[in-house]
């Protein structure tokens, strides 16, 4: 008794086992076509995943940019803990709120970008290897 691949699920099973105990894939009844095109569907579905997780990293990228660009300045709000006076301005004004702001962005942007760059990696290796 063998342990073989499933072609279905990739996991260990008997040669001798008429279906798979973890997905339920005929192996014993299943024909040569239908064992290609189930690795097929699954290298498919493979590559559309990492196609979506790469749209969502390039939109993390874009939010990071539209909450960078087109939030607001710094606070002057005067309950502000952190307010100090600006020397060519004599009103407080609050560097909490925009330093956050800015570290947001920057951190959505980054991942973001590190993100996709690792999925495209990711598509280029499943394809030139499988």
């Amino acid at each position: 008794m063998a342990l073989t691949n499933c072609p279905s699920c990739n996991k260990k099973i008997s040669d001798k086992a008429k279906s798979c105990p973890h997905c339920g894939f005929a192996a014993g009844a299943a024909s040569e076509d239908d064992i290609l095109r189930k690795q097929r569907f699954n290298k498919f579905k493979k590559a559309q995943s990492i196609q979506t997780q790469s749209m969502v990293a390039m939109l993390m990228f874009i939010a990071g940019f539209a909450i960078l660009y087109w939030g607001d300045g710094p606070s002057t709000e005067f309950a502000c803990k952190l307010s100090f006076n600006l020397v060519n301005n004599s009103s407080p004004i609050c560097l909490w709120h925009g330093q956050l702001q800015y570290n947001i962005a920057m951190s959505c942007s980054v991942i973001g970008f590190v993100w996709y760059v690792v999925n495209r990696i990711r598509l280029i290796f499943m394809k030139k290897f499988d």
